[in-house]
């Protein structure tokens, strides 16, 4: 007997043959699923603002965090600088102003830095001239490169309303002016001092001073130029000036100085 329509088999499958063949043709579905869900887990999305994951470390242990991202870091300490050109005070700034700012999350920059203080320093060191690079055998020389890095960061002071202005706020928080104090000002005067004790050495200058001293010694005119007396000039023999000046002392030519009671005497020939 024929039947009747167009497509059917003259011999229908039992039904629970048809399940067999449903959950066998759902199989690749689940099967690509699982396979996705594997490979998320082996390569995870990565955070675009935190950069790409980091090698393993020697141990063939993988690194702890993700390395820096010099492009988001970039732009949060830009982010900084737009908020203070534009009239914020270090007061009025806030991690979430300044992430919305840069386009980061907070967790971005809590990442690189632990506060507000710790971001606004590296935004001065950012927008300050960057020490200068000292050869770490020279002594004199040394100290000159160090003397002429100090008279243009007064140039740039002057010059720049914007690194003024945050200078002056700086001043009036303790916190930020400790941790700049600490992990700027510190080193460049271990710098100078370092770079005395190697013109000690070198026999460019007297042993028989104490080092830090003799150091404050050339640094004193600097700062006081630079710091103290913002009217004052800057010429550019300003660092030779000083160290020939103490080169030569102060006391008339051709009369012997006379030792204080501060002062050693000069060592025995």
């Amino acid at each position: 007997m024929r039947r009747s329509g167009r497509g059917k088999s003259l011999h229908p499958r039992p039904v629970g043959e048809n399940r067999e063949v449903r959950l066998r043709s759902e199989r690749p579905t689940a099967r690509r699923e699982a396979d996705q869900v594997r490979q998320a887990a082996q390569n995870p999305v990565q955070d675009p603002a935190a950069g790409p994951a980091g090698p393993s470390c020697p141990d063939g242990e993988p690194r702890r965090g993700r390395p820096r991202s010099a492009a988001v870091e970039r732009a949060i300490l830009d982010a900084v600088v737009q908020l203070l050109e534009a009239g914020e005070t270090l007061d009025g700034l806030s991690i979430e102003r300044i992430a919305r700012t840069a386009g980061v999350g907070k967790a971005t920059i809590y990442r690189r830095w632990s506060g507000k203080e710790e971001l606004f320093v590296d935004v001065l060191r950012d927008i300050e001239p960057p020490d200068p690079t000292v050869s770490g055998t020279a002594g004199l020389d040394d100290l000159r490169v160090l003397l002429e890095s100090m008279r243009t960061r007064g140039l740039a002071q002057r010059s720049s309303a914007l690194l003024h202005n945050v200078f002056v706020q700086m001043k009036k928080h303790p916190r930020l002016w400790t941790e700049y104090h600490s992990t700027v000002i510190a080193p460049r005067r271990v710098a100078t001092v370092a770079a005395v004790q190697r013109a000690v050495d070198a026999g460019e200058l007297r042993d028989d001073l104490d080092v830090e001293f003799m150091g404050d010694l050339f640094l004193g005119p600097m700062l006081v130029r630079t710091v103290h007396r913002p009217e004052a000039s800057l010429p550019e023999d300003l660092a030779d000036r000083i160290i020939g000046t103490l080169l030569q002392g102060l006391a008339p030519r051709g009369r012997k100085p006379q030792a204080t009671a501060g002062e050693p005497a000069a060592a025995p020939a």
